[in-house]
Formats: C-alpha cells, structure tokens, sequence
C-alpha cells in the first residue's frame, strides 16, 4: 500500500514538473514574441526618422511582411486593400472583363488578342486572335504594359467600353462597344466517348461548381454508352475540398471518409465523407495526373488509390497537403490566407510537400524540343503566331477538331516562312559543347583532343533549321494546329487535338481495355512510402 501511494505521488510530481515546464516554455515564447515585436516597431521608427529618403509604409511594411509569410510556407498570403479583387478572383475564379487571354507581340512591339474565350464578350463581339489593341476608351494602348492594358479591360460586370483595334490580316482599324461580363473559365473544358466504350473527362479545376458539371458530364457519358472512364487531373491545381468530397461522392458509397484536416487547433480538424448514394460504384476508373496535379486534384486520386475505387497513371503529382483559411479579416481592409492544417487520407497518409501522390503506373511524357519551345513562345520574330493568324483570316471554317489536320502543303509554306524571318534558336547540344569545351581546358587535355573538337564544332554549327524542323514535325505540326483548332472551336478543340497522341491517356486506354489488367494493378497499387 505504502509502496502505491509512493508512486502515486512520483507520478504527481512527474505530472506537475512536465506542467511546469509547458507553462515555462509557452512563457518563454510569449517574450520572444514580444520582444521581436518591439525591435520591429523600433527599428521602423528609427528608420522613419533618420533613413536619407522618405519611406513608402505600405511598401516596406508590406515587404516585410511578405518576407516573413515566405519563410514559412508558399501558400501563407497577405492581401492588403488595394489587392482584395485580386484575393476574390482566386477564390471564386471569376472576375469580369472581355473574357480573352491577351500578350505581348514582340515583333510589333504591340499588346495583341491571344485566345477569346468561348461564349465570352471578346468572341461574341467579333475580336480575333492577333487583333492589336490600340485604345480603351480615350486611352492609348500602344505603349502600354500588359498588366497596364489587362487592368483596363477588366471592371464592374454589366460597364461598357469602347475598344479599337487594328486587324493585321487587313490592315482595317475598328471600333468594339463591349459591355464586361464576370468571366469564369469552364470546369470542363471537354468531355466525350473514346473508342471501346470508354468516357473522358478533362476536369481543369475544383474551383466554382466543378461537381455539378462532373455529374452532369459523366451521366451523359452513361447515356452514350461508357462503361469505362478516364479522368483527366492533369494541370487542375485544385480548389474547394467539399466540391472534390462531393465528386468522389459520385463513385464512392456514402459515408465513406475521403479526408481528414489536423492543425494546431482543434477547429481547424476534420474529417470529411460522402454525404449521398453515389451514382456509379463499379465502373473502371482511371485518372491521369501530372506534377501540376496539386491540392483537390491530390486529395481526388490519393483518396480513389486509397479506396481502390481508381488507377492513377502519370508522373508524380505537386504535393500540396495543406490547407488555407483563405480570408481571415486583418484592420483596414486587409486579408489573411493562412496555412492552418494538413491533408491525411483515408489510409492515414499526408501529402507530403514535393513528392504528391505517387501513381500505380509511371508514364513520362515526352519533352518538348528546343526549336518547338522557341516556335511557341521565345522566339522574336513570331513566325508561329503570325502564321496562325494568317490562317484563320483565309479560311472561314475548318473540319472538326477532331479530324482536322495541316496538309504537307500547309507546314511546307509554314517552313519557308520560318527560314525567310530569319528564325534562330538555341540549340542545347550547342551550349552542352561549350560546357564541354570550358570543362576539357579546365582539365588540360582540350590541346590533344583539338581536333575532334574542332570536327564536332563544325556539325553543331552547321544550324539546319529545316533539317531540325522536319526532325520534330510531328510535335511542331500539333502545336500549329492546337493553335489553329483553339480559333475555331475554342479550349475544347484544343484539348481534343492534344489527345491525338497522348501517351498517358493511350495507356490508360490500353489497361481499361485489356482483360484483367485495371484488376491487376488495382489490387496491386502504388508502393507505400
């Protein structure tokens, strides 16, 4: 008896020390808290006082404090007044405007039309990919940055504004009257039947009502006859978790947990299931991710490969398992996105930050090529830009998206257009042989190997854009077309076009369509890390 109650009483001792000690540490950083609070204050004021030049508060404060949010994470955010459109928009991905995607044309030294959006005020007021801004109402926009030029275009919904451009295939100035409207990019850009019974879905965001667009999209694969589906999460950089709850919903049971939240403080924990009957259990799933699938669209494949409800196939996603509080009220108007939690799914594990959710099966896509990357978008001359704008004022109409394609003749006029503007890029074997060349001096045997240098020199400097064109036609003829499509039949056509030779979306086609294998792999999943 006497022995229990001694070590009752150690225990109490053990207890009250570990108390004391958590009250002294909770002590000890209340004052480091307030004391790093008031060299903060003080050092302001000194600098105020004394710096030689006026300073700008919002600027150096702000500073400051967006130094201090960086150093904790990447998506702990600070939004002062001047900036709440801005916290808006993210949150609700809207905003209002002309509905185009606008940049900066390097040859005209111009801010051009790039993409009218469809359904949009820019596309139904006639405006035309390459259309040249000149003026917005009675301000000159031939100078102008894009950010100064997209400030411009965008205000209230339902204001209007007189827009005058310049239209480059003709040469003709015109005037637009183009009232705003709030512009939202679909959640699904395209959905539609693949060979073999088999539904795609390409979901670009779980920002809006992304879930009720999937439900509407997959009955409709249903009623067309799909019996196998492949959704694609690749670039969807996420958005609501209860929208991402309520899709899985559609192929998870109710009451099934999907994901749990923990954070410091116990409201910041939950936990979060299906809350209806779903609409398909059975049907075989794959989903396509990439290292752009991040937040809601981690949460979406990590909890399917969880549940064994899916197959994912790609590469590694972001690896974002945190969660935001996206406005917490700071004084004069001011907001707070703060990072308050972390993701665990339904077998327990996070999302750790840079390695995501690993896929049941790997599939690298190929890399673009130097002279296709400089086509695209770094090359000055804007061969590629121009030639699509060309394009579309000849032809009125095109075939289908998913039937269209350049002729010989097309990419034939397309190469000489490319040699006469005088295109160069740079070539990475070039720059890997200077590499080479420093490394080999540096190490002291350039001298007795001079002549295979000077041998392989000669090859790389031989530049046959022609040769390298027709190297890599295949990718720089899709690029030209997706281009082409996107003028016609807007996103949709150009995620169909992208799909013509897409090695991820081929094989998860390959595994849905061979017998046994979705089960295979299903049960099999990705190693557990």
């Amino acid at each position: 008896m006497k022995k229990m109650r001694l070590r009752f009483l150690s225990i109490i001792v053990l207890l009250t020390g570990f108390a004391t000690l958590q009250a002294q540490e909770v002590k000890n950083h209340q004052l480091e808290v307030a004391k790093n609070l008031e060299i903060f204050n003080v050092l302001y004021k000194n600098l105020d006082m004394m710096y030689v030049d006026t300073l700008d508060a919002n600027k150096v404060v702000g500073t400051g404090i967006n130094a201090m949010l960086r150093s904790l994470d990447p998506y702990t955010e600070y939004y002062p007044e001047e900036k709440q459109k801005e916290l808006k928009q993210m949150l609700t991905g809207k905003y209002a405007g002309i509905g185009a995607l606008i940049r900066y044309h390097q040859q005209r030294k111009r801010i051009v039309i790039d993409e009218p959006y469809a359904g949009m005020p820019a596309a139904l007021s006639g405006l035309k990919k390459g259309d040249i801004i000149l003026q917005i109402d009675d301000t000159l926009m031939t100078d102008k940055e894009v950010g100064y030029v997209s400030s411009h275009l965008r205000g209230e919904a339902g204001t209007t504004f007189m827009l005058k451009i310049e239209r480059p295939s003709t040469g003709k100035k015109m005037n637009f009257k183009i009232k705003r409207e709030s512009i939202k990019m679909p959640e699904i850009p395209y959905y539609g039947m693949r060979p073999n019974g088999v539904g795609y879905i390409n979901l670009s965001t779980f920002t809006g009502e992304p879930a009720k667009a999937m439900r509407l999209a997959f009955l409709d694969l249903k009623k067309q006859g799909a019996q196998k589906l492949v959704l694609d999460l690749r670039g969807n950089g996420g958005g609501s978790l209860s929208e991402c709850v309520d899709i899985l919903n559609m192929w998870v049971p109710k009451g099934v947990k999907i994901v749990e939240t923990r954070g410091k403080l116990k409201r910041a924990n939950s936990e979060y299931k299906t809350r209806m009957e779903p609409v398909d259990t059975l049907m075989p799933i794959v989903v396509l991710v990439n290292s752009e699938t991040a937040s809601a669209s981690e949460i979406t494949s990590g909890a399917l490969q969880d549940l064994k409800r899916g197959v994912i196939i790609g590469t590694r996603t972001f690896g974002k398992g945190l969660v935001q509080v996206p406005n917490i009220d700071l004084p004069y108007n001011a907001n707070l996105k703060l990072t308050t939690s972390r993701y665990y799914l339904p077998s327990g594990r996070g999302i750790k930050m840079k390695e995501g959710i690993k896929p049941d099966v790997e599939v690298k896509p190929d890399t673009m090529a130097n002279i296709t990357l400089y086509l695209n978008r770094l090359d000055s001359t804007e061969v590629m830009f121009n030639y699509v704008v060309d394009y579309i004022s000849k032809h009125p109409t095109i075939a289908p998206a998913a039937d269209f394609h350049l002729t010989d003749a097309d990419f034939a006029e397309f190469k000489e257009r490319v040699v006469k503007a005088g295109f160069t890029y740079d070539q990475l074997s070039k720059k890997q042989f200077e590499e080479l060349v420093r490394a080999a001096k540096f190490e002291g045997y350039y001298d007795e190997a001079r002549d295979e240098f000077e041998a392989l020199k000669k090859k790389i400097d031989h530049h046959d854009v022609n040769r390298d064109m027709d190297l890599h036609r295949d990718e720089i003829q899709m690029m030209l077309e997706q281009d082409i499509v996107s003028a016609y039949y807007y996103q949709a056509g150009q995620v169909q076009v992208g799909l013509r030779n897409d090695k991820t979306l081929l094989e998860a086609e390959r595994i849905l369509n061979t017998e046994g294998e979705y089960k295979r792999i299903l049960q099999k999943g990705a190693a557990s890390e």
